[in-house]
């Protein structure tokens, strides 16, 4: 089907109880339009069992909060004020700035991967197959035009818009995930890979490549044709990954045991999008799918279950700093519930601690711990606004 364009305007969502904490202490509002104070230029972003907090990037005080009842995710929505928060119904514009919910919202029956790049923004809803793009600058009016797009079947899916208007998308059905397809401006097919099973999760690289994961490795897109990379073991499922504009190789996770119930896997992927190859690198300890980042110099950042950030060299495979943050710590059973995480931003990087209510700031280039703060309640999910 074609994409349509559209303008979205702001529709409630059930089941929601919002309200926005003044930071001068004067009492909440039931209102996101009420006025909260600006918490400062590129704010950082953590969901909590009842709300959001909004930090300084710096001091990581905690300049602004909204109630959010509810299972909430947190993703940069593409410019420097605003994030996508993914609730039940739907897909919600927060401006991080000022600590407040603008009121444009995008309904979705089962939203789930929020995707930016080249200036767009690509929200998917796995329960219709619907991809909805936008410009993400045009957030800042509370009610940017959209393109819609229909996949064939619902599925839990992704989709990334290219700077030429192509648009990736994945393939399958509620019951089976096999591959992706790309479609040009006029969204005609212009390539296509089904040798992807249980396809999940994306990345961007350098020169617009485009991993996406599969049970038996990776899909690479680039220079208009997709190439399967398969992992060195029978079942090697990538679902997650972190790419770099400066780096022609995607970090990714990686499992190689398919009846576990819950795998803990020590080593992560690096996939070459250029060679058209996949490298294992064992990091000694286990991680998340919270843990992978990228450093402004294209490193690979890990966050281990050992407490420690592991900082990868993507094209020598090594591991060449492990930087001391947290203690010890389990991944949980179940994937909703809180575990520490990992979000990069220029040549900081920040980690949550459930275990300690706090976050923290770390200077990459000297590996210090330039930060720390003790939040009222366990921190989840992590992010901020990446407008560059």
């Amino acid at each position: 089907m074609h994409m349509r364009s559209r303008v979205t305007t702001a529709v409630a969502l059930s089941g929601i109880v919002v309200s926005v904490v003044a930071l001068s202490g004067c009492g909440t509002s039931d209102s996101t339009e009420s006025a909260a104070p600006a918490p400062g230029v590129e704010p950082i972003a953590v969901t909590y069992n009842g709300g959001i907090y909004v930090l300084d990037p710096t001091t990581l005080a905690k300049t602004g909060e909204v109630r959010l009842e509810g299972f909430n995710r947190l993703n940069p929505a593409g410019d420097d004020r605003h994030l996508m928060v993914t609730v039940k119904d739907g897909f919600r514009v927060f401006d991080a700035a000022g600590a407040k919910f603008t009121g444009a919202e995008f309904p979705a029956v089962k939203p789930g991967h929020v995707v930016r790049h080249a200036g767009r923004t690509v929200l998917f809803a796995d329960g219709t197959g619907e991809v909805t793009a936008f410009d993400s600058a045009s957030l800042g009016s509370g009610k940017p035009a959209t393109e819609v797009y229909r996949t064939a079947a619902p599925h839990h899916g992704v989709a990334v818009q290219l700077a030429n208007g192509n648009l990736l998308v994945t393939l399958g059905t509620e019951e089976k995930r096999v591959g992706a397809v790309v479609l040009d401006a006029q969204r005609k097919e212009i390539a296509r890979n089904e040798d992807c099973p249980g396809v999940h999760g994306e990345a961007a690289a350098k020169d617009e490549a485009v991993v996406i994961g599969c049970q038996t490795g990776a899909l690479v897109y680039r220079n208009g044709t997709i190439t399967k990379v398969t992992s060195p073991t029978p079942y090697g499922r990538i679902g997650n990954a972190a790419g770099s504009d400066v780096s022609p190789i995607v970090l990714g996770d990686y499992k190689q045991d398919k009846d576990a119930e819950l795998e803990r896997p020590q080593q992560v992927s690096l996939i070459d999008t250029v060679s058209g190859t996949l490298r294992l690198v064992d990091i000694g300890t286990s991680y998340t799918f919270r843990s992978l980042a990228r450093g402004p110099q294209g490193e690979a950042l890990v966050l281990g279950t050992d407490g420690r950030l592991h900082v990868i060299d993507p094209a020598a495979g090594t591991v060449t700093r492990s930087i001391p943050v947290l203690a010890p710590w389990q991944e949980p059973l179940k994937w909703q519930e809180p575990r520490p995480a990992l979000f990069s931003r220029g040549g900081m990087a920040y980690v949550s601690d459930p275990a300690t209510k706090q976050v923290h700031r770390i200077d990459l280039a000297t590996g210090a711990i330039a930060a720390s703060a003790t939040l009222p309640a366990a921190p989840d999910e992590l992010s901020g606004v990446v407008g560059h």
